[in-house]
């Protein structure tokens, strides 16, 4: 308890940060740590590699960012941040050029779907340091646009995110390459044992943050869970959005899915973008970058947005399909919830997704609470299909109209 009395009381003073980027910080308004950077600022500073494990929007990027810029302001060596989405590499450089840029330290950004020529122009500049994505990375190692040997300081963002996607050859391509003398951060919500063996072989001795519980979702979310029959998704769906008048994220499991609902959503007169991997990357930003400025309400998305987006008052997140893999559920109502405020989670389930839904319970280890809908009751469903589900299930209460 005591400890946990000193950490609410902390501030950003007596972490080990340097004068200059404590006035930065000061500018930013930052006045008080999130529990991620209380605790790894200070093991990072120090040099030390960290294997750090929290919630996502919990603050990780500037519980590496700051000790990694202080580092680079300091002494020679370059820095490079493995990311695996798009969006998530413009949105940590974004994050980051708030420190770098008075510090005198330029950045690239490296991704696929944006101009080759652009990025070779940025990495002409030397930057001090580079933010990519692990395929478009290999591709500029392949023409030897740089060289591996000037960093200092690795950064495996939501890695595990990016060993579901298959980057696990890349990441170890990068590993192998980088100097033995280095300091590696690895932030992740969840530590898969693809992790643990990236720990074990290519870190030095690290020092394990882990402010939750492998799987735990944030606690400020409220979240529901709908038995529906499939062809009754769009019902509920129209219903909820009528509810609901914040913005909303909307998770779909397949690209043609999150097209397709786009266009029914859009049908029923809201102002809605759409983002997955058919999408070129301007579209995908004038997607996120409409959504965060209030233009679309809604955005329909596939398991892409689930780490990439950080909009810190998202008022609901739907899955209207349960994604594949259960530990996206996490990242997924983690979109909502963040920065201390409330959020709520709904979630669409048919008859058939018993596993499903069991499989997502096992890795928070707590119950989806079953609701039911006051204008779809009569659909005569819930009676029979709750029950399959589980006892101690609560019920819908009727909100009012905001």
């Amino acid at each position: 308890m005591k400890n946990e009395e000193q950490q609410n009381n902390a501030n950003f003073y007596g972490l080990g940060i340097a004068p200059k980027i404590m006035e930065l910080i000061n500018r930013m308004q930052f006045k008080t740590p999130t529990p991620i950077q209380f605790k790894a600022i200070p093991i990072a500073i120090e040099g030390k590699d960290i294997v750090g494990v929290a919630q996502t929007g919990t603050g990780k990027t500037m519980a590496f960012g700051i000790p990694m810029i202080q580092r680079l302001a300091q002494g020679p060596g370059r820095a490079m941040i493995l990311v695996p989405t798009r969006e998530l590499a413009l949105q940590v450089d974004e994050a980051l050029q708030k420190l770098a840029r008075p510090m005198g330290l330029k950045s690239a950004v490296l991704i696929g779907g944006a101009s080759m020529s652009n990025q070779l122009r940025m990495l002409r500049h030397n930057p001090m340091i580079i933010i990519a994505t692990p395929g478009r990375l290999i591709d500029h190692l392949r023409q030897r646009t740089f060289r591996l040997n000037e960093f200092k300081i690795l950064v495996l963002d939501e890695a595990d995110r990016m060993l579901d996607m298959g980057f696990m050859p890349q990441i170890e391509q990068v590993l192998k390459n980088l100097p033995k003398d280095r300091q590696t951060m690895l932030f992740s919500a969840t530590i898969p044992e693809k992790i643990v063996r990236i720990a074990t072989q290519y870190m030095k001795l690290p020092v394990s943050v882990e402010i939750a519980r492998s799987g735990t979702a944030a606690k400020n979310v409220t979240q529901e869970l709908f038995i529906i029959s499939k062809e009754d998704k769009i019902q509920l769906l129209e219903k909820l959005l009528h509810q609901y008048r914040g913005t909303v994220l909307l998770f779909m499991r397949t690209k043609r899915g999150a097209a397709r609902i786009t266009r029914r959503i859009r049908e029923m007169g809201h102002n809605v973008a759409e983002i997955h991997s058919d999408r070129s990357l301007r579209q995908r930003r004038d997607a996120l970058d409409g959504f965060k400025t209030g233009k679309f309400r809604i955005l329909a998305a596939t398991d892409i947005a689930a780490r990439g987006i950080d909009v810190k008052e998202i008022e609901l997140v739907i899955n209207f399909d349960l994604p594949d893999d259960a530990e996206n559920y996490v990242h997924r109502i983690g979109r909502t919830g963040r920065a201390s405020h409330e959020g709520r989670a709904i979630s669409f389930a048919t008859p058939d997704q018993k596993g499903d839904v069991r499989s997502i319970e096992r890795v928070m280890q707590k119950a989806l609470p079953i609701v039911k809908h006051p204008e779809i009751n009569e659909l005569g469903f819930y009676a029979t299909q709750a029950r399959s589900f589980g006892p101690k299930r609560s019920r819908f209460r009727r909100r009012k109209r905001r």
